[in-house]
């Protein structure tokens, strides 16, 4: 068990502290994946193959859907520009991040930020307004994509661990995020003020294929990481995790707004545990990756294409997560 606190430790620290393992996180998590499985006893050829099919699909949407992104970015930002004009700003604005929100677990989180992006690039926000309808839109991103196996890699890894079907997370946590996505949009049409900007963003660099499909082989490399470092990490689960109150494990997820929400599911998360644990750390994971921009895939494609820092992330993302993650603690454990 030493081995594995060890192996933990490292994972939690070294992406942070060590520019190597932070350029190279795919594989340093890959080995990371095989020495727990191997220092817990449970590396074998069924789980080898296991770890080597479960991100298949959702690498493969992440490539199939970043190729059609490319072949459509054109005509897309005509259309939304198009749209734009139409409806009241606000509203569209908010219709957007419900959108996205809704459709990021069909085309992936990756790719919802990447349209996210291009969204911005259209419709040209003063910079206020711009930093506080794309921290809406990645949380809703980041919730709605949790909801099928092919959304991102947390719920690759739910899935894989838990051992449950395609539907299983849109059965389980499916209301609470369409009810997260929808007071979202509502937040974006109050907290959202729109005003247009004299002079417009630069065009973002249109992606080449190569980087695309790099992009789709990091994914794959991620998951299969994850999911041998998820279950190496039964054995602690079980004995450390398991009977902890999910009130506790609940608030402890705020962790996931500096550390990948995806790591923390693989090594938090077991079969032996009950819905009510499995949501709560799920919700949890989920609302608090959105407040800082490590804590989710969508997070650091934004602020990396649209230059946003981590001081102007957190004055607007750390509120409304700790608004969300009240709300829900609420809702969880005491309303229904």
């Amino acid at each position: 068990m030493i081995g594995l606190v060890v192996i933990l430790i490292l994972v939690l620290i070294l992406p942070f502290t060590a520019k190597v393992v932070e350029r190279n996180l795919e594989i340093f998590l890959l080995v990371m994946g095989l020495t727990a499985s191997m220092v817990s006893g449970v590396f074998n050829p069924s789980l080898l193959a296991k770890a080597l099919k479960d991100p298949v699909y959702i690498s493969l949407t992440v490539l199939v859907a970043g190729m059609f992104f490319k072949w459509g970015q054109a005509p897309l930002k005509k259309g939304i520009s198009r749209i734009a004009t139409l409806i009241p700003y606000r509203l569209f604005l908010a219709l957007v991040v419900i959108l996205l929100g809704l459709v990021s677990s069909v085309i992936t989180a990756i790719v919802a930020s990447l349209v996210l992006v291009a969204i911005v690039s259209v419709v040209q926000l003063d910079r206020h307004t711009e930093l506080r309808f794309v921290i809406l839109a990645c949380f809703s991103i980041g919730l709605g994509a949790a909801l099928t196996p092919i959304g991102e890699p947390l719920s690759t890894i739910a899935i894989s661990k838990l051992d449950q079907n395609f539907g299983y997370l849109l059965h389980l946590i499916g209301t609470d995020v369409f009810t997260a996505i929808v007071i979202l949009g509502w937040l974006t049409v109050l907290l959202v003020n729109p005003e247009r900007r004299d002079h417009g963003r630069s065009e973002p660099v249109a992606e080449s294929y190569s980087e695309i499909i790099v992009r789709a082989v990091k994914v794959y490399l991620f998951v299969v990481g994850l999911t041998l470092f998820g279950h190496g990490f039964h054995p602690f689960i079980d004995q450390y995790l398991t009977g902890l109150d999910p009130k506790l494990l609940y608030w402890v997820n705020m962790i996931s707004a500096v550390l990948d929400n995806a790591t923390l599911t693989a090594a938090e998360i077991s079969p032996a545990m009950n819905e009510l644990t499995v949501r709560a750390i799920l919700l949890g994971l989920l609302i608090s990756g959105g407040m800082l921009i490590p804590g989710n895939i969508p997070n650091i494609i934004a602020a990396n294409k649209l230059n946003i820092s981590s001081k102007e992330w957190a004055r607007i993302g750390m509120p409304i997560g700790l608004m969300l993650m009240v709300l829900y603690f609420l809702i969880i454990f005491f309303l229904i």
